[in-house]
């Protein structure tokens, strides 16, 4: 394998409005640790924390790296994005062959969708003012 040797990678992931910079220890118990606190206790919904163990459930490294990540705007599913993609550019640092497997399942590819701005004559970003015949 292509390994590296050093213990701690680090890299940044963004989604929306969200950032993430995540250190990945490669000696680890499993820990996940987002801004302080327990992914399961940071993020409350199912979805997000299957987001943020993806790459490791891929990697097959559930449980044996330890992860920090302090994440900065945006709202939770943009929190939980943009720490995948941290993990997995990380993981991909850390072990190039693993690229593949991550690349399958879309994990290293920056979702750009974001919320779109708003025009002027419009009551949203698209919407229009209710038309009035009288």
């Amino acid at each position: 394998m292509d390994q590296k040797t050093n213990e701690l990678f680090t890299a940044t992931g963004r989604r929306k409005k969200a950032a993430a910079c995540v250190r990945v220890l490669l000696k680890g118990t499993g820990k996940i640790i987002i801004n302080g606190k327990e992914c399961t206790k940071y993020f409350s919904t199912i979805d997000n924390i299957v987001e943020v163990k993806k790459p490791l459930q891929v990697a097959e490294l559930e449980g044996k790296i330890d992860i920090f990540a302090n994440v900065k705007g945006g709202g939770t599913s943009g929190q939980a994005g943009a720490v995948s993609l941290g993990i997995s550019r990380c993981l991909v640092d850390w072990n190039p062959q693993i690229r593949f497997a991550l690349r399958r399942e879309e994990l290293l590819t920056r979702d750009p969708r974001a919320k779109e701005r708003k025009k002027y004559g419009r009551k949203g970003a698209r919407r229009r003012f209710q038309w009035t015949k009288r």
